[in-house]
Order: C-alpha cells, then sequence, then structure tokens
C-alpha cells in the first residue's frame, strides 16, 4: 500500500500524541493546584500547551504567531516535541506534510492572592500567593482533551476498517 493511504493515520496519530501531552499537562496543572512553594521559592505556575502548524516553515514561509501566542505574550517554551503529520502532494510541489509542533509553556497570567494568616507560606499581612491554576478551566481542557483524542481513535478506526475493506474487493 502506498503512503498516501496511511497518512490519514498518521495525522490522526499525531493528533493523539499531542493530545496525550495536552492530557499530561492538565493533570500535571490539577496535582498543583495547592503547591504555594515550589523549588525556586514561588507558587506553581500553570503551564498551558501551545499547538502550532509548522506547514509555513516547511515551505521557507514564516508562520505567523497563534491568536493565543498573540495573547498571552511571547513563548518561553519548557517543553518542546515536534510531531510528523504525514506527507501530502501539491499539484506538482511534493510537500514533507504537515508538521505539528507541541510546546509546553508557563501561563503569564498572575498569581491568586488568598488571605490566610495561619498559612506557613503567608507574609506578614497574612496574605498567600496561590498559584493561577483553575480547577473549573483545567476540567474544561482536560474533557475536550479527551474528546479529541476519543475522535482521533474513531478515525484511525474508520481509517483501518476502510483498508480491510478495500482489500476485500
Amino acid at each position: 500500500m502506498s503512503d498516501g493511504l496511511f497518512s490519514s493515520i498518521k495525522i490522526s496519530a499525531s493528533g493523539l500524541s499531542g493530545m496525550r501531552t495536552k492530557m499530561d499537562t492538565v493533570a500535571k496543572n490539577l496535582a498543583n493546584a495547592e503547591t504555594t512553594r515550589t523549588a525556586d521559592g514561588t507558587p506553581y505556575r500553570r503551564e498551558r500547551v501551545v499547538f502550532s502548524q509548522t506547514l509555513s516553515q516547511t515551505l521557507g514561509r514564516r508562520a505567523l504567531p497563534s491568536p493565543e501566542q498573540r495573547a498571552n505574550g511571547p513563548l518561553t517554551t519548557t517543553n518542546s516535541r515536534h510531531i510528523s503529520a504525514g506527507r501530502g502532494v501539491s499539484g506538482s510541489t511534493a510537500l514533507q506534510g504537515v508538521d505539528m509542533d507541541v510546546q509546553t509553556a508557563p501561563d503569564a497570567s498572575e498569581f491568586k492572592v488568598v488571605y490566610d494568616p495561619g498559612h506557613p507560606d503567608a507574609d506578614e499581612d497574612g496574605y498567600v500567593l496561590m498559584p493561577n491554576v483553575n480547577v473549573v478551566t483545567e476540567m474544561v481542557d482536560m474533557i475536550t482533551a479527551s474528546r479529541a483524542y476519543e475522535a482521533n481513535v474513531s478515525a484511525i478506526q474508520a481509517a483501518k476498517q476502510m483498508f480491510a475493506k478495500a482489500l476485500d474487493i
């Protein structure tokens, strides 16, 4: 079978990998939602996953920043993964495919300030800096990533069924 038949599976596999990264990051954020002191002495800073399509870079053009990147300021990468999503052909120009760059970056939003004079990390006025993790937002992100993961699994299953039907002919 040619590589064209398996490109749909490769695309879905790259989506699976990206959604797994997103679910891992959300789980890490939820686990640290109450962590007021990390190794550097500050509260835990929420991490976010940024997906960027790198087809423009493959073609030799500069990719524009995503709306999320423009809204959240410059991207400081703490973890990056490059995922290849298959090959394609456009006219007579062979493309290397749509690649996806998955990056984990710290969220630049402010820490929450909570009045708790009995907390060991409270300042002289009784205020504690809490992580910038919103549990509701994280749960919505987890559900969204889970559903996207399921959709990619369904796409792979559909492709496998089409291959099986094609072989029966």
